[in-house]
């Protein structure tokens, strides 16, 4: 084979042409959005750092953005090999977070404090190392994924991450790092029997959560918070949201945020908006810059932005999982597959309890929600799905066996 034939196999990957202009739209489109939201949400803000909270988006969309360049054309294959070092770090971060860190804020500690900057927070950047560290693991394992031995090592090492979290406690980012775990293992051609197995078992948790729920008394919830499985403010969220006028104190958020959202009926009141009657400026919402930021949409950008943002998501999720399912190999599909899994889930969490579908649970959402840790790790899921989407077409062949 001459030089020429050899020119025309080597992988064109990293054209320009082959970049996902589209992903890159989407992701630019809702961070500005996102900078607009929190200048509204953040209007009566006392500033108590250096940057105040729009500063901060704007810096964090900037470095966003070089980092999400960055990881778009450094091959995934390379953070495959880190996949052991990202993990450990990971876990390192975590257990210090958890137990060897001063800093508390609400009964929880899930946060770095960076004194005159603010706070971060290393379980946004877990759902990477996780999803990476999956990726690996199952690949080594592909032909054997529903060995009973391959199964407990997997999830054995997935849940050492889990439970740091959860234990912080942070139990919606629990939450959606399990859905990505999951997520791997469905791409990865696990059996059928197993699916099925876990779907059984699910809905007999769901069983057992209702029995607990609606048990006289509820013997069985006080049992769980006696020996600390589970938390007291977790419990009476569970409570408010099957029982909501029993518990006015930890609904009010939810309601007003339902409140809000309604008002803006089809067009919205407007960015920025002063009038009596907002919601937000009559300070009946609580952390509006984050974790019910998509409230302030509603009720500023009305129906009309509500929709045009959860089709901004629901194309990004779409996006992702053309590139998963167009993945040159196993571990790109099952990380592709992992990452816009968790970012669709966390997508779902924070509009679900906004609008009262989902109990309250404090989750950012990708992009719009205050917040640097979460804007980063959003930025940094895209650029890893732009670079499995530039080697869709790669046909390595080597040199030497030709």
């Amino acid at each position: 084979m001459n030089k020429k034939d050899r020119k025309k196999l080597i992988p064109s990957a990293y054209r320009l042409r082959n970049y996902n202009f589209k992903l890159i739209l989407y992701t630019i489109t809702l961070s500005i959005l996102g900078i607009v939201i929190v200048r509204s949400a953040s209007v009566n803000e006392v500033q108590t750092s250096l940057l105040s909270t729009v500063e901060k988006q704007i810096l964090g969309v900037i470095m966003g953005l070089a980092i999400m360049l960055f990881l778009s054309i450094v091959d995934y294959h390379k953070l495959l090999k880190l996949a052991i070092v990202l993990y450990l770090i990971n876990i390192a971060l975590l257990v210090y977070v958890r137990f060897l860190n001063p800093y508390t804020f609400m009964g929880a500690k899930r946060w770095i404090y960076i004194p005159g900057f603010g706070t971060v927070q290393p379980s946004e950047f877990s759902k990477i190392a996780i999803a990476v560290m999956g990726a690996w693991l199952l690949g080594k394992f592909k032909s054997r994924v529903n060995n009973v031995f391959v199964l407990i090592l997997y999830l054995a090492v997935m849940g050492v991450s889990a439970v740091l979290i959860l234990i912080e406690p942070n139990l919606s980012t629990t939450l959606e790092v399990i859905w990505g775990i999951a997520a791997m293992l469905f791409l990865a051609n696990i059996s059928w029997k197993w699916i099925s197995g876990v779907c059984v078992t699910a809905a007999a948790l769901v069983a057992v959560l209702l029995f607990a729920v609606y048990q006289p008394e509820q013997t069985l919830l006080n049992d769980l918070i006696d020996k600390q499985i589970v938390q007291d403010y977790q419990v009476e969220r569970i409570n408010a949201f099957f029982f909501p006028d029993e518990y006015p104190d930890i609904t009010r958020q939810q309601m007003n945020s339902v409140m809000a959202i309604g008002s803006g009926q089809l067009y919205g009141k407007g960015l920025n908006t002063s009038t009596l009657e907002s919601v937000k400026n009559g300070g009946f919402l609580s952390e509006e810059q984050s974790d019910f930021i998509f409230a302030v949409v509603g009720e500023e950008l009305g129906y009309v932005g509500c929709m045009f943002i959860i089709m901004l998501y629901a194309l990004i999720v779409i996006e992702g999982l053309r590139i998963a399912g167009r993945s040159p190999d196993f571990e790109g599909k099952v990380l592709a597959g992992g990452l816009v899994s968790i970012f669709g889930f966390q997508t779902f969490v924070n509009m679900g309890v906004a609008t009262l579908i989902l109990p309250n649970t404090g989750t950012p959402l990708p992009f719009i929600s205050a917040g640097m840790s979460s804007l980063i790790g959003s930025f940094a899921i895209i650029g890893i799905l732009l670079n499995i989407g530039l080697q869709k077409k790669r046909n390595i062949l080597m040199e030497g066996t030709l």
